[in-house]
């Protein structure tokens, strides 16, 4: 006799979510992503989602879920399979060519907006925007400012000018190139970046293998990216201006001496929730 649930037929909504619990059982996160994946595929909020437990699937809605959630179990991102990710409350799209925004770095931003009064007029710089996470989320916090994102990738660049859009927010530029190259002379008050700093042979990059390496891997050592920036932002650093930089969370003692090799004063570095050292932080001139 066969015990498993009939997945052909279409189910109600608390059935299809116990039949994608158990399709993910290998998930710690299966009961969340498995009502994240569904509520998307209905195009409801996951409180609508719990508020209507036996409302039936359609069948195609059925094969739409189930689809989704092979392609979970298969190590595709959540974030990749419903297109958007909600950072510093803000909802990004998100695809297979940005990183995926992780809570982490919004502690980033909280330290970069500690050294962004709420009503100067200073000028922000994001290093390899991506989605245009960071940069967006300061931007948001301080409209008064002007942000300034680069990022390497045309079409992560897309992905931020799209979310800028959507969010209506008109105090952010975009430039494509590498770090520092398509800013010319331009000086900044506060730099920040989330650069790549996992190193080529790091085991972890295995759990990361669906997000782009351009975005990932430093060299390696893991701190190549970090070091350049290190270097070239003085050039690029108005007097008594910050470098704030996010890296892996062993990282923090290796940040911390590039930055006091470069001259960096006021050197320090914030734990996230985890209680990890993640964000380290220096003054220039």
């Amino acid at each position: 006799m066969n015990n498993h649930p009939d997945l052909r037929a279409a189910p109600s909504v608390q059935e299809a979510l116990y039949n994608g619990e158990q399709m993910l059982a290998a998930h710690p996160e299966r009961s969340r992503e498995a009502a994240l994946l569904l509520a998307h595929v209905l195009g409801i909020s996951r409180a609508q989602l719990h508020a209507r437990p036996e409302q039936p699937l359609h069948q195609s809605q059925q094969e739409v879920f189930l689809d989704l959630i092979r392609r979970r179990r298969e190590g595709e991102p959540v974030a990749y399979l419903v297109g958007h990710r909600e950072f510093w409350s803000l909802d990004l799209i998100v695809n297979k060519h940005t990183l995926i925004p992780r809570p982490e770095t919004e502690l980033l931003v909280e330290r970069a907006l500690e050294h962004i009064p709420p009503r100067r007029e200073l000028h922000i710089l994001d290093l390899g925007t991506g989605s245009g996470a960071i940069a967006l989320a300061i931007a948001s916090e301080r409209p008064q400012c002007r942000v300034t994102a680069t990022d390497l990738c045309p079409r992560a660049l897309n992905v931020a000018r799209g979310n800028a859009k959507r969010l209506h927010l008109t105090n952010v530029t975009f430039h494509e190139g590498a770090w520092f190259a398509p800013l010319t002379a331009q000086c900044f008050d506060v730099i920040v970046s989330n650069p790549p700093y996992v190193a080529q042979n790091d085991p972890h990059l295995g759990d990361l293998r669906a997000e782009p390496d351009l975005a990932l891997v430093a060299g390696p050592g893991g701190l190549e990216m970090i070091a350049a920036i290190v270097r070239q932002a003085p050039q690029h650093l108005r007097r008594g201006g910050w470098l704030l930089l996010e890296h892996g969370y062993d990282q923090a003692a290796g940040v911390a001496a590039l930055l006091a090799e470069a001259d960096y004063r006021h050197i320090e570095s914030r734990r996230d929730l985890a209680g990890h050292a993640r964000i380290t932080s220096g003054q220039y001139g």
